[in-house]
């Protein structure tokens, strides 16, 4: 279990920090927003695109651990059951919003 290592999905942790020491204009919020929302989407694909990678390799009988396929797999499996569910709450948000009277 040593060569595994979770890291997050993205430096939203980083990007938040930043943004708080610095007032932004709502233009520099949504452009940081999305570019945190981009590089996570980004690794998220990253992970499926290696799960797939060592699928593949091992259904055509190269040389590759079954664990390293398995791991690789449940990596990808999480990372996309995490942003669905972070979808999830977003949609949440926006539609509790909608539904405030002003």
């Amino acid at each position: 279990m040593e060569g595994i290592s979770l890291s997050p999905v993205g430096n939203a942790g980083n990007v938040l920090k930043k943004e708080q020491t610095k007032i932004n204009t709502p233009y520099e919020a949504q452009q940081n927003f999305a570019t945190v929302l981009k590089e996570s989407m980004n690794k998220v694909n990253e992970t499926q695109v290696a799960s797939d990678d060592l699928t593949t390799r091992l259904a055509n009988g190269e040389d590759v651990e079954l664990h390293s396929v398995m791991i690789a797999s449940q990596k990808a499996s999480i990372t996309m059951q995490a942003t669905l569910e972070v979808r999830n709450k977003v949609v949440e948000a926006y539609q509790e919003m909608m539904r405030m009277s002003i």
